[in-house]
């Protein structure tokens, strides 16, 4: 019973000494000296001040992309006891005693360094040989400007990282296709796929080209399976809802986690809300939320609201009103109706207070029970502070003739009665019966005379900073524009301060109007709709593209015509600059265009039914041109059509697999074209002198890296 005791037991392992050299040779590169210099290196400005607010559990919008590599910078301060207490002002600041620099530069660092062994991987599952895995990794350790990218609070090296896990699980899982389907590993290999393209998509959207690019590939295998008689309808059904799951379903549900953990962290209100919808800023606590919590929710007929528009930007406002009225005359010569100026301002006061009333009865107090004015009501708006009546006529407004003027009327005894009535239409509404509520109602003022609908001019001031002169006191303008002139997102209003009004008498209405709700009701939005809010913003707010000294454009890139100067010591000089690898950069370009000349010279051969290389050969090739060369198209060749402003930096993705691409090239000529001893021993020493020529490049850069 006790006979298994009488021997050993025995493990025996694998280690490839190539893959664990590799890995600590990156590890060493990017690791070594890594809280050098103590002091802020270019874009670590920018990301560290997103680590500052998850720190302190403050909401902030990034519009660069979604917040999965935020998250683990943030991680990296976590980790090293970082409070977020520090300035982000300036390049070249010195980090302060309580920024643990090492930890926040670590995980950066750490990617960088996995490149390397995750380069040798891929050409290995490529049916290339160790030696070329080899060269390819080393040129990925000895590529200056992937070690400077790695070595800092950025995101490249992570985004470069997910990428490279992404292709080398896909290949692993591909090759197993062929005599383990279904298999642990198989599983492991599959699914850790779309972990990886989930991951790089939520560090950078760039992420999304080589995700598109291992679909395709996905998509061209499983066709092939298709014409595969040996496989069953319900065989090839299981492998597409796998592949659908793995490669699709996961990523999804992935993505949509990035954002929970983000706004499950960041709950705080903070500098960036004011982007927001009111529902949105409500949901956070302070701020917003501080002021609105408890108010009612149905908007009733007697109500005091405040009116924000809900377009937000540049800057969002508030419909406005105060004692001042119209010039006689503008300074063009035009005349107004010298009626009571109304403008949307943008900040917070007593004077964006207004009341609605019903048009059918003189009093401005909620009744017992409420009036709940619901979609398709005739209300009037009263300025709460002025009591005057929010009309518009066929009157030029000042800064946009072609519409109407907007005021509070005052009645002058002449010729112009009054236009004061407007429809309400929620335009976020479920039915036509929907009840305007707080906050959560998109609604639209239709003026019934004139079908004009109340619109803020914020165009004017984000186009051009044009706002209204001084007589308007440069607060933005507010008309009322034709319906016939389309939908835009200044004509949607919502409220976001409101308290069921007490007052009758217009004194006792003022002293309610400065005091703070007394209710107490809370409202939430679902993670659903902030996630799509906040997403919506991530790609439609665009921050103004300023010319930067170190921009380029794409052309650029490839020729390597320009650098990025990093940091700068103040007194010593010391200097690193983001700059690659002379050698290797030219030699990718020769290499891509080999591939390309060599793929059309066989693909016209092979026309004609002469095949220069064998069937097994032409496939290896085809397949890593699909990885490299695809991966280095999709990841570069978008760039010339994006209006932003462009660093060197943008070029890495691209720059990986193109430098993949060159052992790929070079085993193929020594394989295919080197047939005898002679030519094999001569392009043997041209590769000993080429990489000798790659090590002194990195050497010479090494100080400035």
């Amino acid at each position: 019973m006790l006979g298994f005791l009488k021997t050993p037991v025995v493990i025996t392992a694998e280690i490839n000494v190539n893959l664990v050299a590799l890995t600590v040779m990156g590890l060493i590169s990017r690791l070594w000296g890594l809280s050098y210099p103590r002091a802020v290196v270019f874009d670590e400005v920018y990301y560290g001040q997103f680590v500052s607010l998850y720190m302190k559990r403050i909401f902030f919008v990034d519009d660069s992309g979604p917040p999965f590599g935020h998250m683990l910078l943030a991680l990296g301060g976590y980790l090293g006891g970082f409070d977020g207490n520090f300035l982000w002002n300036r390049i070249g600041a010195e980090y302060s005693m309580n920024v643990p620099v090492w930890s926040l530069r670590l995980l950066p660092a750490l990617a960088g360094a996995l490149c390397v062994p995750l380069a040798y991987q891929i050409l290995v599952e490529l049916q290339f040989s160790h030696c070329a895995a080899l060269g390819a990794a080393l040129l990925i350790l000895l590529e200056n400007s992937l070690i400077t990218q790695s070595r800092f609070m950025l995101l490249e090296s992570i985004l470069i990282f997910f990428i490279l896990l992404a292709v080398l699980s896909y290949l692993k899982f591909y090759n197993l296709q062929r005599h383990s389907s279904f298999s642990g590993s198989w599983w492991f290999w599959l699914l850790l796929t779309g972990v990886a393209c989930s991951c790089a998509v939520g560090v950078k959207y760039m992420g999304l080209f080589t995700y598109m690019l291992l679909l395709a590939i996905a998509g061209l295998h499983f066709w092939h399976m298709i014409g595969d008689q040996n496989l069953s309808n319900v065989s090839l059904m299981c492998h597409f809802l796998a592949r659908g799951l793995a490669l699709i379903v996961i990523p999804v549900a992935m993505y949509l986690s990035f954002f929970y953990v983000h706004l499950t962290l960041l709950y705080r209100s903070g500098p960036h809300d004011q982007i927001m919808t009111s529902a949105f800023q409500a949901s956070l606590e302070g701020g917003l939320a501080r002021i609105t919590q408890g108010q009612p929710l149905e908007v009733a007929y007697g109500s005091q609201i405040t009116l924000r528009n809900v377009l937000g930007k540049p800057m969002q406002c508030w419909l406005h009103s105060h004692t001042n009225t119209y010039p006689i005359r503008y300074e063009n010569g035009r005349g107004s109706s010298h009626q009571q100026q109304v403008t949307c301002y943008p900040f917070k006061d007593v004077n964006n207070w207004w009341i609605v009333k019903d048009p059918g009865m003189q009093q401005l107090v909620v009744s017992n029970p409420p009036r709940p004015v619901r979609h398709g009501h005739i209300v009037q708006l009263v300025h709460g502070i002025t009591t005057r009546y929010l009309n518009t006529h066929d009157v030029a407004a000042p800064l946009s003739p072609h519409s109407q003027e907007v005021s509070c009327y005052i009645d002058y005894n002449i010729s112009m009665p009054a236009q004061n009535l407007w429809r309400v239409e929620i335009v976020n509404r479920e039915s036509d019966t929907d009840v305007w509520k707080t906050i959560l109602s998109e609604v639209r003022f239709v003026h019934v005379n004139t079908s004009a609908v109340l619109k803020a001019i914020i165009s004017h001031f984000q186009l051009s900073g044009a706002s209204l002169p001084e007589w308007g006191y440069r607060q933005l303008e507010v008309v009322g524009e034709k319906l016939s002139k389309g939908y835009h997102q200044s004509m949607v209003w919502n409220v976001e301060e409101h308290r069921y009004g007490k007052s009758q008498e217009q004194k006792e209405r003022e002293v309610e109007l400065h005091s703070p709700t007394q209710m107490d009701i809370s409202k939430n939005l679902s993670f659903m709709a902030k996630f799509a809010e906040l997403q919506w913003k991530i790609l439609t707010l665009k921050n103004e593209d300023t010319e930067h000294k170190y921009s380029s454009s794409a052309l650029d890139w490839i020729t390597m015509d320009t650098n990025i100067a990093y940091w700068l010591h103040p007194t010593s000089g010391a200097q690193i600059h983001l700059l690659g690898n002379v050698v290797t950069w030219a030699s990718a370009n020769v290499a891509a265009l080999v591939y390309t000349c060599l793929s059309l010279w066989y693909l016209i051969r092979r026309r004609r039914k002469i095949y220069d290389i064998p069937e097994g050969a032409w496939q290896l090739w085809v397949s890593a041109g699909g990885i490299c060369v695809g991966g280095w198209a999709v990841n570069y060749l978008p760039f010339f059509l994006m209006e932003k402003t462009l660093f060197l930096y943008h070029y890495l993705p691209a720059l990986t697999f193109q430098i993949l691409l060159i052992p790929v090239v070079l085993q193929h000529l020594s394989d295919h074209l080197c047939r005898s001893l002679l030519p094999k021993s001569m392009f043997s020493a041209l590769i000993v002198a080429w990489v000798s020529s790659v090590y002194l490049v990195y050497c010479t850069f090494s100080p400035v890296t």
